[in-house]
């Protein structure tokens, strides 16, 4: 287990913490070496200095997983520039969006894809380049930048409105690493299947967190869940990180035994695990320890489940990660006690500098800590509540602008979802609340199937929950909207049921 160090360092000085010697990256290509990978970050990093860019000019890229992604969270930093990742599965306009949001200098990308935009897509003064075009003459060594130096900024995937730019420094980025490769015990032996997309925190993390404990990552643009199945077993992944709907799609992929053992850890976050998939997750990976973690981009990761204890509370998100420090808060203002929701709040090193060029939103979401908090300064606050236990476990219970006000009551669209997927019913559902004259708001289901089931779904259901909490109406889809990083897309489902 790495030592948890709380002084923060540049982030481009991971590849340093590897053995010279071993593999940092693994792809079909072949494997790039702790010190081929320091030499990559270097020379990309000294084409940027010499490309005539300023300091803190914004670096968007634009590609699959290729190296040069993989690359460049590290690279543009190293050259005092700010990296902005764009999910390569955006379409044009979403580019252009984020492109002209970020005020982005350069942007490095594929020629397929200079060829998809269209005139007034890109910026004026920013410059588009294919990957192959970075061509190193020399190489920048290690950065002493300010670990509060901004490093990056994130969009978020625009589940409410369009996309915003999370920024993120140095310090940052370096805390979120040594953290996860912390609690997540990861070691020199362990290889990262890395499905997520780069432009997610969570996706990027797996980059970073395996860096730092000198493992191997294998990054992976998959098609299938066929795909990861095999890159499981050709590479020998001891590791996944995934969001619920991508549990779902391998859950219900073919497994060989042998390929299922090799994998040891299994880490969730992005929407919260429902019982159901627990029990069919440590039924499929016997050998694998089970991570239910909680995130959101302005703090990058709140919580964690020790595996242990997943059996027991599959509901749970568990207590804070290091360098965080979680508080459960009133609507008053004060600390909730145990057993009462409040709002979750994130305080500490951890937490992002606000929204690029958007101080409204910054002001909303990041307002001074609690005067009962530890760490002093901004904190998130996540508008989500959860439900702190006597054991201090956390438990989510849903957004405040998601929960359903029905005749008088308040409900958790998690809870139904729960509720709905337990049976086995379907494999996927979200719940939702709808106008209703007489209640309010009635409950929606919508959930993947052709209907066949829905009468049994009905009378099982009429037997685990009240009366004030049984949907009123089903409507079944073959496949239900996924979001650029890969979680149920539930503001596509509202606007079209609105």
């Amino acid at each position: 287990m790495i030592a948890l160090d709380p002084v923060p360092q540049p982030i481009d000085t991971l590849p340093l913490r590897g053995d010279p010697g071993a593999v940092a990256l693994e792809d079909r290509a072949g494997t790039l070496s702790y010190a081929a990978l320091e030499a990559r970050v270097g020379g990309i990093a000294h084409w940027l200095s010499a490309s005539g860019l300023a300091p803190g000019d914004r670096v968007a890229t634009w590609l699959p997983k290729t190296r040069t992604a993989c690359v460049m969270p590290l690279a543009a930093p190293r050259a005092g520039l700010v990296h902005v990742p764009v999910n390569p599965v955006l379409k044009r306009a979403q580019v252009a969006h984020i492109l002209g949001d970020s005020g982005a200098r350069l942007l490095v990308t594929q020629a397929s894809r200079i060829a998809a935009l269209e005139p007034g897509d890109v910026p004026e003064g920013c410059r588009v380049v294919t990957e192959e075009e970075l061509v190193p003459a020399g190489a920048l060594p290690p950065s002493d930048a300010d670990p509060a130096a901004l490093a990056a900024i994130l969009y978020t995937s625009g589940s409410t409105g369009r996309p915003k730019g999370v920024m993120l420094s140095h310090a940052n980025l370096w805390l979120g690493a040594i953290s996860v490769a912390h609690y997540l015990d990861i070691g020199s032996e362990d290889c990262v299947l890395g499905v997520l997309p780069l432009s997610f925190d969570y996706g990027q993390n797996q980059l970073f967190s395996t860096w730092a404990a000198g493992g191997r990552v294998i990054p992976l643009d998959y098609l299938t869940a066929r795909d990861v199945v095999k890159a499981v077993d050709r590479f020998a992944a001891t590791t996944i990180a995934g969001v619920p709907p991508l549990w779902v799609q391998l859950l219900e992929a073919d497994w060989p035994e042998a390929t299922a053992a090799r994998l040891r850890r299994l880490t969730n976050s992005g929407g919260a695990l429902t019982p159901a998939l627990v029990r069919g997750l440590r039924a499929r990976f016997p050998g694998a320890r089970l991570f239910a973690m909680y995130g959101l981009t302005e703090a990058f990761r709140s919580t964690f489940l020790d595996p242990d204890l997943i059996d027991a509370h599959p509901d749970s998100i568990g207590r804070a990660i290091p360098f965080a420090e979680v508080i459960v808060v009133r609507p008053d203002g004060g600390r909730a006690a145990a057993g009462e929701p409040g709002e979750l709040v994130h305080a500490g090193p951890l937490v992002a500098q606000g929204y690029w060029r958007d101080a409204e939103r910054t002001a909303q979401r990041f307002r001074p800590a609690p005067c009962f908090a530890i760490s002093g300064g901004m904190a998130a606050w996540s508008g989500d509540t959860v439900v702190e236990g006597a054991d201090g476990l956390l438990r989510f219970v849903g957004r405040d602008d998601e929960m359903i006000k029905s005749a008088g009551n308040r409900i958790s669209p998690t809870e139904i979802e729960e509720a709905v997927l337990a049976g086995g019913e379907t494999a996927e559902a979200a719940a939702f609340g709808v106008a209703d004259e007489r209640l309010g708001q009635s409950i929606l289901v919508v959930a993947r199937g052709d209907g066949g089931s829905e009468d049994a779904l009905r009378e099982r259901l009429r037997r685990v929950l009240p009366s004030f909490m049984q949907p009123a109406r089903y409507a079944w889809r073959d496949a239900l909207p996924r979001n650029p990083n890969g979680k149920l897309d539930r503001a596509a489902l509202k606007a079209e049921l609105a």
